[in-house]
């Protein structure tokens, strides 16, 4: 034990070096199994060197936390459904946050405590932090803020992904002043809790900041949740480096930075993969996934054309080349493997066929690639939308499966349109076009979809893996 004690500089290297080997490893598909193992190792070093390098543990509180922790992400890992991912992600982004508002307050007893041991530290006013350095009270002040905004606004998101009846979207002329003030009263108090140490300052800012995390997300359109949940891991990364700091951990400070940097370049190409900025997603409510309702004198109705999944089948058997579009539709209706199997019986009958996928289709970053990914779809045969969106002019069939926002022409055509000038996949200049739908309804950002009404588009309405099920046994029957 000693040996881990005189080297854990050493160790926490090695396991600095590793989460770099991880981050680098899950950038692409093929290393992410690598990536995922580096990490694992890492962690373990560093949970291993920590718990041998603290000052007197209570080894039984700490191995009973790190038990029942496991238990539960076990069960959850083995139970829960790839609908129901994103919910997940968000719920353990918001555990980070409250483990870090936890150590903040931990740490400020703790030195409390201390304090009244020398009665030469009391001050008549209750402030004992006389003998905390103003580099460690803004260690605390950081930490806990940032740590407490991440905990209620992730679970404010895990409500909204999931649909709960408390996760309550909140609008209207009072929401923006009221962020302003709660946002400047807690920075205040974080200030003065800084500047003297004072309790009630820090009690204050911890209290507002919980606050502010809730009414500052609830305003956020479902369309933009995956921009959300990709900056709330940022702030869980900068959250834990907040406190590793205060807790002098080096391997803390490493991993945190690296959750808290990548978490901000991915929700950075997430905004610019719909032409806004993070400030907008977060406080402009252009794709509130509130409905744009259009008074029925003002617009004529539109005609769809529809179909059946044997007319699917017949064309798609008889195309030389198939791009499958896949939206939070197909999650919905766990249609992965189905689709697999579809593309494979096409390419059987030698049909080129090829994924496209949006930035921010589904419900958090990279969900219809986790999904093709669950269903052994080739990662060569999945495509990004800078990539594919030059040969959608030359495709003869494009089958998109319950995506709808990430495929609206209005983006591109339409200058009053609240998603004009997002990048979209340009499915409208294919041949044919194919849209699996259970009904005309509009997708998050609440917006009539022009791609529905095109000439070239069949609409085939159900449930995403009972009509793609269909589509096979369709070109199956028809003998191909």
């Amino acid at each position: 034990m000693e040996f881990i004690r005189d080297y854990a500089d050493w160790f926490y290297l090695i396991g600095a070096v590793l989460f770099i080997l991880t981050l680098r490893g899950l950038s692409g598909p093929k290393t992410a199994i690598a990536g995922n193992r580096y990490g694992m190792i890492a962690m373990a070093i560093a949970v291993l060197t920590t718990f041998f390098v603290a000052e007197n543990p209570v080894v039984w509180m700490i191995v009973g936390a790190m038990v029942l922790g496991a238990i539960t992400g076990i069960a959850r890992a083995r139970t829960v459904p790839m609908t129901q991912m994103p919910e997940t992600v968000a719920l353990m982004h918001s555990l980070v946050g409250l483990a870090a508002v936890l150590i903040a307050v931990a740490a400020i007893i703790h030195n409390n405590e201390l304090a009244k041991l020398d009665v030469g530290l009391l001050q008549a006013n209750g402030v004992n932090f006389h003998e905390m350095s103003k580099v460690h009270l803004f260690e605390l002040f950081v930490g806990c803020f940032v740590g407490a905004i991440t905990f209620t606004a992730s679970v404010f998101a895990y409500g909204k992904l999931a649909a709960k009846k408390w996760a309550k979207t909140i609008s209207g002329a009072w929401v923006k002043p009221v962020q302003a003030l709660i946002f400047i009263t807690m920075f205040a108090a974080g200030i003065h809790f800084f500047l003297t140490g004072n309790m009630t300052s820090f009690w204050t800012m911890t209290g507002l900041a919980l606050a502010f995390g809730w009414v500052w997300i609830a305003p956020v359109g479902g369309g933009d949740m995956p921009v959300v949940v990709s900056l709330l891991n940022s702030f869980s990364g900068w959250a834990a480096a907040g406190i590793g700091f205060t807790l002098e951990n080096n391997m803390l400070i490493v991993a945190g930075s690296l959750v808290g940097s990548s978490g901000a370049i991915l929700s950075y190409i997430m905004c610019k993969a719909m032409n806004r900025s993070i400030i907008n997603v977060l406080f402009g409510g252009a794709m509130g996934g509130t409905a744009v309702v259009v008074d029925a004198g003002d617009k004529a109705p539109r005609n769809h054309r529809s179909g059946s999944a044997d007319d699917a089948g017949f064309l798609m058997s008889n195309a030389d080349s198939v791009v499958i579009v896949p939206g939070y539709g197909m999650a919905q209706g766990r249609a992965q493997n189905a689709v697999k199997e579809l593309a494979n019986l096409l390419k059987e009958q030698g049909v080129t066929v090829r994924f496209a996928i949006h930035p921010v289709a589904g419900r958090m970053p990279g969900h219809m690639n986790v999904l093709l990914a669950e269903a052994d779809v080739p990662y060569e045969d999945i495509l990004e939308m800078d990539e594919i969106n030059s040969d959608f002019p030359a495709t003869d069939v494009v089958l998109v499966i319950g995506a709808n926002d990430v495929v609206n022409p209005a983006a591109k055509d339409d200058p009053s349109s609240p998603i004009y000038g997002m990048p979209i996949l340009e499915a409208h200049k294919a041949r044919t076009i194919m849209v699996i739908k259970r009904s005309m309804a509009t997708g998050y950002a609440g917006l009539d979809n022009d791609l529905f009404y095109n000439d070239k588009t069949m609409m085939i309405f159900g449930d995403a893996k009972k009509v793609v099920e269909d589509m096979t046994k369709a070109i199956n029957g028809n003998g191909h």
